[in-house]
């Protein structure tokens, strides 16, 4: 805060302020009143700063004022009453401050920062306006020259020419190699990544025919190497990226597919999706066929030869442990058989599909519920199939069968007698139903010794649930409309069963 001196005394501990906008305003120093060269420039000769010519001096005969960095270092003695600092020393003449004019003071230009020209900074000076008593070297033992706090040099050290253009050069040099770094990681990283953000690609259809296998659990990428080996694609990126970008993953399957050579990805895409695409035969299994019909029906379908289907290893197939053989065990459905699928293949897929299904129904659990083995289920099953009706009539059938088998009735079921005569027929005969077969159930009471066709689910699923009724025969009084008709009284079985007869012309 500036104010008025009150005595003489105080005059000279006082640092005037002058606002820099205004530099004429605001009380005179005592340099300015004994220096005419530090009066207003209109009065006296102009003032300069170092970089515009010879410097201000102090008093007319004091030294010259220059810029510190054009004179050579002076000697670090002691003896040297301008290095001596503190306010024992005489103080060398200051930036503005004449030769009277005492330690600790100095004009406003010399607060500004010109400092001592016989000294390498004015820290002395700057210490001296700031009240303190002597200036304290920095950590490196150099002055701030000019007020400033850039350090120089220790005291006693010169700082060579060309020094600070050899670390320009050096940190040039080091820029520049930073540089080629940087661009050499830059192409190398486009190089990296140009094939997946810009992968090779065919345009058009393509032309000429090829094709490829996409073995199960193929990934995208697996899918688009198979096309690039086989030339239909330009790469696999391409198809990767095709696929993820419509989200088709998982909409790609496995199998043989007929494509073509030269192919954009898109395109190669499309096929893929189409269903005329897939190179396979499908073969439908309908429900209540024998291993016997199975068996030249997907030779016929399939291309495949009937002895190589029937001399197939029973071991090969992946029966259940319980199973006597294929019959009852080779699921109906529709199957795809691709080129390169054996009968072993064949087969094979479905006894599983019947795996699968005797797992949803809980075949080996709830056998016991129904006092049965797995095996016997399935054989009650295969009855239930081979009788036919709807699904509706299953359960009642179940029933049937179950209710004889506790009152010791022989089944008396039609379809068992065509079975172990290897005969279809709607029309069953007196002479039929005395066939000697364990399967002829007119003749042995009890289950057959095993299935005697292939049921599907819901036979399954009935054989294990029978429905509630007190029921001992069926019959399907019109097999053309599926009509079957449940009783638990002899006359009114005997009048369905000519109404049977009536039906099939028989009567």
């Amino acid at each position: 805060m500036n104010r008025t001196p009150e005595n003489e005394d105080d005059a000279d501990d006082m640092i005037p302020f002058q606002p820099a906008d205004s530099p004429a305003e605001g009380p005179e120093s005592r340099a300015e009143q004994n220096d005419p060269e530090l009066r207003d420039p209109q009065d006296g000769p102009e003032l300069r700063g170092p970089q515009d010519g010879p410097a201000l001096s102090g008093a007319q005969d004091g030294p010259e004022l220059r810029d510190p960095q054009d004179d050579p270092e002076p000697p670090d003695t002691p003896d040297d009453p301008e290095r001596r600092t503190g306010p024992s020393g005489p103080e060398p003449s200051g930036g503005q401050g004449g030769p009277g004019h005492p330690a600790g003071q100095s004009g406003p230009e010399h607060a500004a920062g010109l400092g001592d020209p016989g000294r390498r900074g004015g820290r002395g000076d700057y210490a001296a306006s700031a009240g303190l008593d002597s200036p304290e070297p920095g950590r490196d033992g150099s002055w701030a020259a000019g007020g400033r706090d850039e350090p120089g040099p220790e005291a006693g050290d010169e700082e060579p020419a060309g020094r600070r253009g050899q670390a320009m050069r050096k940190v040039g040099l080091l820029s520049a190699g930073l540089l080629a770094g940087v661009l050499a990681v830059g192409l190398g990283a486009i190089v990296m990544l140009k094939p997946y953000l810009s992968p090779d690609d065919f345009e058009g259809t393509g032309s000429g025919a090829v094709t490829v296998r996409i073995p199960p659990g193929s990934s995208a990428a697996d899918i688009g190497s198979a096309l690039a080996d086989a030339g239909v694609v330009a790469s696999v990126q391409s198809f990767v990226n095709v696929t993820e970008d419509r989200a088709m993953s998982d909409r790609l399957r496995p199998g043989h597919y007929r494509l073509r050579k030269g192919m954009a990805a898109t395109a190669a895409l499309d096929l893929l999706l189409a269903p005329a695409s897939r190179i396979v035969r499908r073969v439908t299994v309908p429900e209540g066929m024998r291993v016997s019909e199975v068996l030249t029906r997907v030779a016929k379908l399939a291309g495949l030869p009937i002895e190589a289907l029937r001399g197939v290893d029973k071991d090969l197939v992946g029966l259940p442990e319980y199973a006597h053989g294929l019959e009852g065990f080779l699921f109906p459905a529709t199957y795809e058989i691709e080129p390169g699928d054996t009968a072993v293949d064949v087969l094979a897929a479905m006894a599983e599909r019947f795996a699968a299904a005797a797992r949803h129904v809980g075949l080996e659990e709830q056998a016991a519920k129904v006092n049965l083995t797995p095996l016997q289920v399935v054989t009650v099953a295969s009855m239930i199939q081979a009788e036919g009706g709807t699904d509706e009539d299953y359960p009642k059938i179940s029933r049937v069968i179950y209710n004889r088998l506790e009152k010791g009735t022989p089944l008396e079921i039609d379809s068992t007698v065509l079975y172990a005569q290897n005969r279809r027929t709607l029309k069953v005969t007196e002479s039929d139903t005395k066939v000697n077969s364990p399967y002829n159930t007119y003749r042995h009471k009890g289950l057959p010794p095993g299935p005697i066709a292939n049921p599907g689910e819901k036979a399954l699923m009935a054989a294990l649930n029978p429905a509630e009724g007190d029921w001992h025969w069926f019959v399907t009084t019109d097999p053309g409309h599926r009509i079957t008709k449940f009783t638990n009284k002899e006359s009114e079985f005997v009048r369905y069963r000519e109404e049977l007869n009536k039906n099939l012309g028989t009567s």
